[in-house]
């Protein structure tokens, strides 16, 4: 059973939150009673997620945004806070994990692509979320990192790199905004059950049974779980805690 968290009067923004964890995300905010603000590059995809929550009776506002884009994050962000009023809590999810490349292999576009997304996209969002919270005095951020953040990979040097970065990100802003309101932490999931995923397993890139059995709990993680850890980051429930990269690996780290 999920806990159970009361947003009600409170406004949430998530990127890349058409499908996997970004939806269960926006989707685990609005039922806990919170305004949604959902970004993602796909319009119809979007759209539709939006929709999703709106016919189920919930706030929401569907949002195209490439994070790779500052100006378009900063408009996504803007008119969250133009709709509902104000931004007391952000999953900063939009992501890519290019195929397996030897590090003397890989171009130059590819490493830069990841870097814009990835970290790029969550530099952009933060910046432009912190621009409103430090202004209310109050908010709490969640980026999402990866157990990439915390380890290596033969094959992922680029793609790891941003996931370091994110929690270096993280802990650097929180350190600069925990005494004016603000809390900022990393989520780092494991291998997640997710469209990307079964993609990746799919044309594979990723054997299954490998994944599972590369952690303590023997499956691949849900996006429920997910958001339900980063809805715990950005509750009271969790207002001593700032800084922080949190695994939600299966104990894939733990080894």
């Amino acid at each position: 059973m999920n806990p159970a968290y009361d947003f009600t009067g409170k406004v949430a923004f998530v990127t890349d939150a058409s499908s996997g964890m970004g939806l269960a995300t926006a989707r685990a905010f609005a039922e806990a009673g919170a305004a949604v603000g959902l970004a993602d590059i796909n319009q119809n995809a979007v759209t539709q997620a939006a929709k999703e929550l709106t016919d189920a009776d919930h706030q929401a506002l569907s949002l195209v945004c490439d994070v790779s884009d500052e100006a378009q994050v900063a408009a996504a962000v803007d008119r969250t806070v133009e709709t509902f009023g104000r931004l007391d809590m952000a999953y900063n999810n939009a992501g890519i994990m290019p195929p397996p490349t030897d590090a003397a292999d890989e171009s130059a576009e590819q490493f830069d692509r990841v870097q814009n997304i990835n970290l790029r996209g969550i530099w952009a969002s933060m910046k432009h979320e912190l621009r409103h919270m430090r202004t209310q005095g109050s908010g709490a951020i969640v980026n999402c990192s990866s157990l990439g953040g915390l380890v290596g990979n033969p094959g992922r040097a680029a793609y790891h790199a941003t996931k370091h970065g994110v929690i270096g990100m993280t802990k650097s802003a929180a350190l600069e905004y925990g005494s004016r309101g603000v809390r900022i932490n990393a989520v780092c999931p494991g291998t997640i059950a997710t469209p990307m995923v079964d993609a990746m397993i799919d044309s594979g890139e990723l054997d299954r049974t490998q994944a599972e059995s590369g952690q303590a709990i023997d499956r691949l993680g849900t996006a429920d779980e997910i958001a339900q850890a980063a809805l715990w980051l950005c509750s009271d429930g969790a207002s001593y805690v700032t800084g922080i990269a949190l695994p939600v690996d299966g104990g894939y780290t733990a080894q």
